[in-house]
C-alpha cells in the first residue's frame, strides 16, 4: 500500500510540469494582443510596443514560459493585464469558493439522485421502472446544461417564483438557507446531466456483478434480496462509483463556466469568460493552472481510495 501511494505521488511530478506548458502554450497561441486590449482603440502602435516590452511579450515563449514557471513556484502568479494593479491570486481567491460550492452541491445532488435510481434500475431490470429510468436517463444526457437552466429559471424561478433566478450568496456570511435557495436551480442544472451518467454507469456494473456465481449462491441460501444489493452488489460496484463520481467532481468544474453566466455566480468560470473576452493572459493562465492542478488533485485522490477501498491494492 505504501508502495502504490509513494507512486502515485510521483505521477504527480511530470503530470503538473506537462500541464503547466500546455496551459501557457494554449494561452499564448490563442488570437488577440492583450496589449492592445489594455490600450484601447486609440492606442498607437508605438504605445502598444512600449507596452510589449513593459510586460515581457516581446521575449521568446520559452523564455516567457520560465520566467511564469518561476513565479508560479513561488505562489507569485501575476498581475492581470486588464484590471490595473489587481493581483492574479486575489482574483482567483475572490471568485474560487461559489465555484467549488457549486460543483460540491451539484454533485451531492447528483449522488443522492443517481446512485438510488441506478440500484433500482438493476434490481427492476426489463420492468417498466427500467424503462422509465431509461428515458430518463437518456434525456439527462441529451439535455445541455443551459437549456435545463433556462427552462428551469422560466418555470421555477418566472412561472411560480419559488426560487431566484439569478444572483449568489455566500453561505458564511448570509447563511446557508440563502445560499441554497440562491444554487439550487444552477446546482441541478449542473447535476441533472451527471446524474443520468452516473446512474447508467451503476445500472450497468450492478448489473455485472448481479450475474455473478457468488450472488447466485447468496440468493440459494435465502439471503435476503436487500442484503444482496447493499452488502454484496453495491461493494463491488464502489470502484466504479467513485471513479464516476470523480469525474462528476471534474466535469462540474469545466461546465461551471456555462452555469455560472446564465446564472450570473461569480465563479471562477464567469472570470475566466470575461477574462478571455478582454485576452487577460495572466488571469486565463491563473484559472487554467488552478482547475488543472485541481483535477490532477482529484484523480490522485481516487487512486489513494482505491488503495483503500480496494483489498487486492492494500496487499501489494
Amino acid at each position: 500500500m505504501r508502495g502504490y501511494v509513494l507512486r502515485r505521488l510521483l505521477t504527480v511530478i511530470p503530470t503538473v510540469l506537462i500541464v503547466s506548458v500546455v496551459v501557457f502554450l494554449i494561452v499564448h497561441l490563442t488570437p488577440g494582443d492583450p496589449a492592445a486590449m489594455m490600450l484601447g482603440d486609440d492606442a498607437t502602435v508605438e504605445d502598444i510596443a512600449r507596452l510589449h516590452a513593459r510586460l515581457g511579450l516581446d521575449d521568446p515563449l520559452i523564455v516567457q514560459y520560465f520566467r511564469w514557471a518561476g513565479n508560479v513556484l513561488r505562489g507569485d502568479l501575476g498581475y492581470s493585464t486588464a484590471v490595473t494593479g489587481q493581483s492574479v491570486w486575489d482574483m482567483i481567491s475572490t471568485h474560487f469558493l461559489p465555484t467549488i460550492l457549486l460543483a460540491v452541491y451539484s454533485q451531492l445532488i447528483t449522488i443522492l439522485l443517481a446512485l438510488p435510481l441506478g440500484m433500482l434500475a438493476a434490481k427492476r431490470r426489463g420492468s417498466l421502472t427500467d424503462s422509465a429510468l431509461s428515458v430518463f436517463s437518456m434525456l439527462g444526457i441529451s439535455l445541455p446544461s443551459f437549456m435545463l437552466g433556462m427552462g428551469l429559471v422560466l418555470l421555477l424561478a418566472v412561472q411560480f417564483r419559488l426560487l431566484p433566478a439569478t444572483g449568489y450568496k455566500n453561505p458564511f456570511t448570509d447563511g446557508w438557507p440563502a445560499f441554497f435557495r440562491y444554487m439550487s436551480l444552477p446546482a441541478v442544472s449542473l447535476g441533472f446531466i451527471h446524474s443520468a451518467y452516473m446512474m447508467r454507469m451503476t445500472k450497468a456494473s450492478m448489473l455485472e456483478v448481479l450475474s455473478s456465481d457468488y450472488i447466485k449462491m447468496a440468493r440459494s441460501k435465502g439471503t435476503p434480496e436487500r442484503a444482496i444489493l447493499m452488502k454484496h452488489a453495491f461493494r463491488n460496484t464502489l470502484l466504479t462509483v467513485i471513479t464516476v463520481i470523480g469525474q462528476g467532481f471534474i466535469s462540474a468544474l469545466a461546465g461551471a463556466a456555462v452555469v455560472e453566466r446564465l446564472f450570473g455566480i461569480p465563479g471562477m468560470g464567469m472570470l475566466m469568460v470575461d477574462s478571455i473576452d478582454k485576452r487577460d493572459y495572466q488571469v486565463i493562465q491563473g484559472i487554467t493552472l488552478m482547475i488543472a492542478l485541481l483535477n490532477v488533485l482529484i484523480n490522485l485522490m481516487i487512486d489513494l481510495i482505491y488503495g483503500l477501498a480496494d483489498p487486492r491494492i492494500r496487499l501489494k
